[in-house]
């Protein structure tokens, strides 16, 4: 866990890194995909390149329902550093009718992944907003999804560490179908309620459904690719991608894996125990 000891000192603002060049990955192997490559970023991301005198820079991983939004929005409030969901990049153009909304309405409605290229287009873009805030650090949700997109961002920045979060599918499946947002105040909830037995030599699990507050509980609605055919196709194309993501991380020394053994109350002290952090504002973390 040596890596987590360097990390988490970065805590003070520092300079904006400015790409000046590009390394390509190994696994490009041809001069078509070197330009291919190199054409998916629009302009230098406002990123830090220097370890010292800067805030974390983290990346969570893991299959979508997860919880990786849950995680490192609380994390990010710990850690005074900014909560970067390229998920959310995606519905916040989808909702503004941008440059890419019609071929994402229709990418997201199949249940296939966003192209590269929209990808960095829109988290250059919050980059530049979040560096015009002074904001400096970041945690990363969502991003890199493929090994073309970790060389891009190792080529602009250096992560610090990578947190993959693991559930089982059954629990997953649930918690993705589960999902409610309010359509007024935009918050994040779950009816599905998870209890799954112990068999086989596998624990129990009991995960609480999230519920709305009595203001928001008449306007829930569900995410349009929130459907249970839509959800096994996204499972399905995560897991045929992750592992190569994952072991890109793994070589590198920077990969964190963290099964979550349960809701938030029993997962998120055990998470804050393996990054050597403490919450005192949270209720729960008092069982670190």
């Amino acid at each position: 866990m040596a890596v987590l000891d360097r990390v988490l000192k970065l805590r003070r603002p520092g300079s904006y890194f400015s790409l000046r060049s590009f390394r390509f990955s190994p696994f490009l192997n041809s001069e078509s995909d070197i330009k291919a490559s190199a054409s998916v970023i629009p302009k230098p991301l406002p990123l830090h390149r220097d370890v010292e005198g800067r805030n974390v820079q983290w990346v969570f991983l893991g299959c979508p329902g997860v919880g990786k939004g849950t995680y490192a929005s609380r994390l990010c409030h710990l850690l005074g550093v900014p909560h970067i969901a390229t998920g959310d990049l995606v519905r916040d153009e989808l909702s503004s009718s941008g440059p890419f909304a019609l071929q994402l309405a229709e990418v997201v409605n199949q249940g296939k992944l966003v192209s590269d290229e929209i990808i960095i287009n829109l988290l250059s873009k919050r980059l530049e907003a979040s560096a015009a805030k002074g904001e400096t650090g970041f945690i990363l949700d969502g991003f890199p999804r493929t090994i073309r997109q970790a060389e891009i961002l190792e080529g602009v920045t250096d992560i610090d560490l990578v947190i993959n979060l693991k559930l089982r599918e059954e629990a997953l499946l649930a918690k993705c179908l589960g999902r409610r947002i309010c359509s007024e105040c935009g918050g994040n909830y779950n009816v599905a309620s998870v209890d799954i037995k112990a068999e086989d030599g596998n624990p129990g699990m009991y995960m609480a459904p999230l519920l709305p507050p009595p203001n928001c509980a008449s306007k829930l609605i569900t995410r349009s690719d929130d459907t249970e055919e839509v959800v096994k196709e996204r499972l399905r194309i995560y897991n045929d991608m992750s592992q190569p993501v994952e072991e890109f991380y793994r070589s590198r020394g920077k990969l964190l894996e963290f099964d979550l053994p349960g809701g938030i109350p029993e997962s998120w002290p055990k998470l804050l125990q393996a990054l050597k952090l403490e919450d005192h504002e949270d209720k729960w973390s008092a069982a670190v």
